[in-house]
């Protein structure tokens, strides 16, 4: 495919890491001057957030079980195939917010969760980032992997996800911890056929791995730090890798195959510095041919 205009994009399910990846490619777009058109991955939700909740009604009482934020029925995936292939071609494209808060929402005068208007996005952007769920998403119908220029996913193994998600929605969201298992388990299915494939269409991986016990993440009371745990780093073409400098730069890093690198879990930011600005800088310089 070639482009005038790349399209990066980073996908994980809701706390993987994915915010902190976001963070390091802000750091490498400021740094290098680079003007990025952002774009999270919950606009592309169907559904806002008191919608959400009667389609999930809706769903229970006609026995689908599987219905979930990760699936096709709740998201707009044509909507995002058409903004990675319209931004490709004309640096332009579609967009809308998702507010998620109160301090999100009140610039707009609207209520948190829910979307602001669609509209077009400023031209004179250098290039499309986007965080989400569905970035390298394939389907019957869509092909959004197809249309970016660099795809990047985070993931934690699964219990670490666990433990996260459980946490999270305990503590912020007051969720009891039936609540919590029921939307894991719903969403197996959808986890299963829409986010793990994407893993295999991506350019590089980070999985953070702990070095903790976390044999049962529904007991956890904490999420395991960065300092306890390693980042397997996987590239799909480790020949235009310069693993020798990684290594050099990463103290304590180590190769575990000939395609990855394992980092420890609190050198995985400075990693993806060292890893990202070449590449992001080679879309720069050569508005790249293919698509990885």
């Amino acid at each position: 495919m070639s482009v005038k205009h790349p399209v990066v994009a980073i996908t994980g399910s809701s706390g993987a890491g994915t915010s902190s990846v976001t963070r390091t490619f802000q750091e490498i777009f400021r740094r290098e001057e680079i003007n990025a058109a952002i774009v999270e991955g919950d606009a592309f939700h169907r559904y806002d957030r008191n919608e959400m909740k009667l389609a999930m009604a809706e769903a229970e009482q006609s026995r689908n079980l599987r219905f979930s934020h990760f699936g096709e029925e709740a998201n707009l995936l044509k909507e995002l195939e058409t903004l990675f292939r319209d931004y490709g071609e004309t640096g332009v494209g579609t967009v809308r917010r998702y507010l998620h808060d109160e301090a999100e929402a009140k610039p707009y005068g609207q209520p948190p969760g829910t979307f602001t208007p669609w509209e077009e996005l400023t031209p004179g952007s250098d290039l499309l980032f986007y965080e989400g769920l569905h970035g390298a998403a394939v389907t019957s119908t869509v092909d959004v992997a197809r249309y970016t220029d660099l795809l990047v996913g985070v993931v934690p193994i699964i219990n670490l996800e666990w433990i996260q998600k459980v946490i999270r929605d305990k503590t912020e969201r007051g969720y009891s911890s039936e609540a919590v298992i029921d939307t894991i388990l719903r969403r197996m299915p959808d986890y299963v056929t829409y986010i793990c494939p994407q893993f295999s269409r991506t350019y590089v991986n980070f999985q953070r791995v702990p070095t903790v016990d976390t044999s049962n993440p529904f007991i956890a009371r904490t999420i395991p730090t960065a300092d306890e745990s390693f980042v397997v780093i996987r590239f799909a073409d480790p020949k235009v890798i310069d693993f020798p400098y990684l290594l050099s730069m990463l103290h304590d890093s180590f190769m575990s195959r000939t395609n990855c690198i394992v980092v420890p879990g609190g050198k995985m930011e400075l990693a993806m510095q060292l890893i990202f600005t070449p590449l992001i800088l080679r879309l720069m310089d050569k508005r790249p041919k293919r698509s990885y």
